[in-house]
């Protein structure tokens, strides 16, 4: 019987390893790791707590006694696609608090305060501090020109001719090898940065640039990185034919978000696009966490700002609010 650890007895989100994709594979708990067995009778061990995401692919059997353990060790579960380029499901983030939590929910739903972090993220998107003078429309337009940009220099670095980001989900194998491989490159990264946003104790589906899916936060937080991550490797890995293509960029992918420590990026990241390090209101750490060391510990009670506890239910009642979901 093995203790299970609190979050203060865990490593870091940010001190983890970054991946592990598994297809066609049974999936045990063996003491504390996993092994991972697969169709062509080879077996790798991984420690659970050492993991950041564990992206599950078509044909994969996971025991029971294996989801509890990457569970308890704050391992994030995902399960994908063939390939990892299509998102099904998740398990529960690592987080206990819901600080940061209600801190995006608030930011999401005031437009003011919205605003001000989708200018931020583009802002995060570029070497030098954009004109504060130009206007949202501005800004973006500018990083359609950044990234077209980036697309020539990673096809021309990569000698491949570059025609336009074009693929159909429903025909994967009819696009050309340089967009299957784009597409392959960023389920990895956006199974890294969901993984990390769960890690943080915030929903993938409160978007702020993004809306209306519940991915919304991962497109978000993944655009941050794309230029500089995903599309060189693409490019690369596309140069040396279809055999093993997303096989090869996944493997890609996880090195360079290894060796470039990634995972040491996306929460701080999103703090600062959020603007809550300011206020030192950000949970990112076990040790600002009150719920870390007990996840069953009863959560605090609610107490308004805005009205005094001596209020009458029939007063309460009766204030008027602003309801954007109504017309």
């Amino acid at each position: 019987m093995h203790k299970k650890l609190s979050l203060h007895d865990l490593p870091r989100f940010d001190d983890k390893l970054t991946y592990i994709y598994a297809e066609h594979a049974v999936i045990e708990q063996q003491d504390s790791a996993i092994a991972v067995h697969r169709a062509d009778g080879t077996s790798t061990a991984i420690p659970a707590a050492a993991l950041a995401v564990l992206l599950l692919g078509p044909g994969t059997t996971l025991t029971h006694a294996a989801i509890k353990s990457l569970a308890d060790n704050n391992c994030q579960v995902l399960w994908v696609g063939e390939h990892g380029v299509r998102f099904y499901a998740h398990g529960l983030g690592g987080a206990r608090s819901s600080r940061n939590l209600l801190r995006q929910a608030f930011l999401a739903t005031q437009d003011v305060a919205r605003l001000q972090v989708v200018v931020r993220m583009y802002c995060m998107r570029f070497d030098d501090k954009p004109d504060p003078t130009v206007t949202l429309q501005q800004l973006r337009g500018k990083e359609g020109v950044r990234v077209r940009e980036a697309y020539a220099v990673a096809a021309r670095e990569a000698g491949v001719e570059w025609r336009g980001r074009s693929y159909n989900r429903g025909h994967w194998d009819a696009a050309d090898p340089i967009n299957r491989a784009l597409s392959a490159a960023n389920a990895c990264l956006y199974g890294l940065c969901h993984a990390a946003i769960l890690s943080g104790g915030y929903c993938p589906a409160l978007g702020f640039i993004h809306t209306g899916k519940q991915l919304s936060f991962v497109y978000d937080v993944a655009d941050l990185y794309k230029v500089k991550y995903t599309f060189p490797i693409a490019f690369r890995e596309s140069t040396g034919g279809t055999e093993g293509l997303e096989s090869r960029v996944r493997r890609a992918c996880r090195d360079l978000f290894r060796t470039q420590k990634l995972v040491q990026q996306i929460l701080p990241d999103i703090a600062a696009a959020m603007d809550v390090t300011a206020d030192g209101d950000f949970v990112g750490d076990p040790g600002d966490d009150t719920y870390a060391g007990d996840e069953a510990r009863p959560a605090d009670w609610w107490q308004p700002d805005t009205l005094p506890p001596e209020t009458p239910i029939g007063r309460i009642l009766e204030q008027a609010i602003r309801r954007p979901w109504k017309s």
